[in-house]
């Protein structure tokens, strides 16, 4: 750039230098750079199991958890398990101290006992599907919401549905008084079953073998059973349509978005962390993911029947796996891999919800506005 003096006889000649401009962006380069470097190590740390391997993709069935360990009534990890016999019921107004628990396992059998029962759910009568819900005693709002929504479907295509929800024992400050909450809830709604275990996030295991035991003794003329979570969006009629049809298996039976070779993870900081000494094998038999599996009713008794021979592990629907390993029965895909998603990126509109059988929701809300947006009349497509 060229200046001329006041009396025009001089020039001054300034060349700006090029590199100026580069000098203002280093700093912020630099910045982002640091920024990155310590998210990717924050991930490499937070995952080891996951990038240590070549095929750590397939460690996505265990990934899928982490919403459930954010949902107070998913409870997963770590879970000793058990079968227990839960035939004799005790006053829903008793107060029973909870079992013992040990890292890996309880010894067999332990003696269980329902203290908030509906014996006779299935004597007047026989669901063709029973829907049961596994929850925590003090969410009552998950409960409230299934009841105003899928949980209301009682008659689908002239079956009979039949929903509970299954729950364990209250812990910590203030645990007898919740207590007497879940009573009056039982007496008002006669839909919950409770029994004597620690409702906690290492029991989630013994809460599934619960359930196969009541389905064993109080509704085995059922024709299927249904677990399923409480954040999970269910369409019934759809659920209803794959169960009547002709090719689906009416024994030996068991879909929903089933797994396959899912690794076991060695590292001990892992959630999901196995010893060998406990599941000597490098991968686990396939299952279908906990938020919602399908059985037909001859597989309870013949899954409790395994367990004793069985140890138990940390992951529920892994254990399942394993038990139908045991029976030399093999998990069903679903007629669409489509018809079940765990933790969608996205949210589902109405179109997409008349094609599912079940989605997982982030909360209460979501799940209240997708029954609202389901059900609205007209086509949904």
């Amino acid at each position: 750039m060229e200046k001329q003096g006041g009396n025009g006889c001089k020039r001054q000649v300034v060349v700006e230098s090029p590199v100026r401009p580069l000098r203002s962006l280093v700093r912020p380069c630099f910045i982002f750079l640091l920024f990155l470097s310590t998210v990717i190590v924050i991930i490499l740390l937070g995952f080891p199991d996951r990038f240590s391997q070549t095929d750590w993709w397939k460690n996505l069935s265990l990934y899928t958890y982490y919403h459930r360990w954010t949902n107070p009534d998913r409870h997963r990890g770590p879970s000793p398990t058990t079968i227990p016999p839960t035939t004799v019921p005790a006053p829903p107004s008793a107060t029973i101290r909870p079992l013992p628990t040990n890292h890996y396992h309880f010894g067999y059998p332990r003696n269980y006992h329902f203290i908030v029962d509906e014996p006779d759910k299935c004597n007047t009568q026989t669901p063709f599907l029973v829907l049961i819900v596994p929850v925590a005693p003090g969410n009552l709002a998950a409960r409230d919401a299934i009841r105003r929504t899928w949980g209301n479907e009682t008659l689908v295509q002239g079956k009979k549905v039949q929903t509970l929800f299954m729950l364990g024992l209250p812990g910590g400050l203030g645990a007898q008084e919740l207590q007497e909450k879940v009573n009056q809830e039982s007496r008002v709604h006669h839909d919950l079953l409770q029994s004597n275990f620690k409702d906690t996030y290492h029991n989630l295991t013994i809460k599934t073998m619960v359930i196969l035991e009541w389905l064993v003794s109080r509704c085995p003329e059922a024709s299927y059973a249904m677990k399923i979570d409480s954040d999970v969006f269910l369409n019934v009629q759809n659920l209803v349509s794959m169960l009547v049809n002709p090719d689906t298996p009416k024994q030996n039976y068991m879909t929903g978005l089933v797994w396959w070779h899912s690794p076991v993870l060695r590292n001990p900081n892992n959630k999901f962390f196995l010893p060998y000494e406990v599941m000597a094998e490098s991968e686990y038999p396939p299952y279908p993911l906990g938020f919602g599996y399908i059985m037909s009713m001859d597989l309870p008794k013949k899954i409790m029947g395994v367990t004793p021979q069985i140890k138990p592990i940390y992951i529920e629907d892994a254990y399942l796996g394993m038990c139908l390993k045991r029976l030399g029965i093999s998990p069903t895909n679903p007629p669409r891999k489509s018809l079940f998603d765990v933790n969608p990126i996205y949210s589902y509109g109405r179109c997409k919800l008349s094609t599912v059988v079940a989605v997982t929701t982030t909360k209460v809300s979501q799940l209240l506005r997708y029954w609202q947006d389901y059900t609205r009349p007209g086509p949904p497509c």
